[in-house]
């Protein structure tokens, strides 16, 4: 499982770039993180590639006001407003960043190099058109946090049941090095300046339950090891996580929802 979506990062940190909150240096090297580089291609005004401080003040002098991200998952849409080229392309990436106040969305495309654990990483966002309507099937903040509150109380009991490894001390083992590897990689802050308490909250618990779901899928161990047994696995945590997307969804989008109200 991957600590923080790229699209998240570069939602998070260019919403707090856009409020003024961080210098454009700062953000740009907490999007990229542990990659060694990321660019975007096919920006309004550029003939190739660029870097993604010149990017976001590009978007921002286009009159973007701020940056939502999409998660989306075959069947579920979340967080497009389309059309279908951006849709197609954001379901294949399972994430994009869609700008608020110019029609442009974000795709990520992730090119690695080397050994496993030791991968050259490279990242080309591909600036593409968007159509400028509601996104997609994004809770509130404060319904995220109720529904996330069920769901993990779901995810419990569905891998109790099932005798999934990770229900036990297993599970507790991976997020406690899920968490070190956090502040390890400086993605401890959660999310960036200027984002509300309730998505700080929302974001951690979203997160903790997309682990849980992760080490259900990858568990070689418990009870749920037949063909049938593995689907029945996978249909009872399939809501459970699309409620954790949705929370993270709703939470990364927090400032800019809270600035548009």
């Amino acid at each position: 499982m991957r600590v923080e979506p790229r699209s998240g990062r570069l939602t998070a940190w260019g919403n707090a770039l856009f409020a003024g909150l961080v210098p454009p240096d700062d953000a740009a090297s907490a999007i990229v993180g542990e990659d060694v580089v990321h660019r975007v291609t096919g920006l309004p005004g550029e003939r190739g590639p660029v870097g993604l401080t010149l990017a976001l003040g590009r978007l921002r002098a286009l009159g973007a006001r701020g940056l939502r991200l999409a998660l989306p998952a075959p069947g579920h849409p979340l967080g497009l407003s389309g059309p279908p080229e951006f849709n197609a392309a954001a379901l294949d990436a399972e994430e994009a960043v869609v700008a608020v106040g110019v029609p442009y969305g974000l795709v990520p495309e992730v090119f690695e190099a080397g050994p496993a654990g030791d991968a050259h990483v490279e990242v080309e966002w591909r600036c593409m058109p968007v159509r400028e309507a509601p996104p997609a099937d994004v809770p509130s903040l404060g319904e995220a946090e109720r529904e996330l509150a069920e769901a993990m109380r779901e995810a419990t009991a569905v891998l109790s049941r099932l005798d999934v490894a990770a229900s036990g001390p297993v599970a507790e083992a991976a997020i406690g090095a899920y968490r070190a590897r956090l502040h390890g990689t400086g993605a401890g802050e959660v999310l960036a300046p200027g984002y509300p308490a309730r998505a700080v909250r929302v974001v951690e618990l979203g997160r903790r339950i997309g682990m849980l779901v992760s080490l259900a899928y990858e568990s070689g161990h418990g009870a749920a090891v037949s063909a049938g047994e593995m689907a029945a696995r996978a249909e009872a945590l399939r809501p459970v996580e699309r409620t954790a997307r949705r929370a993270l969804v709703a939470a990364y989008n927090g400032m800019v929802e809270e600035r548009e109200r």
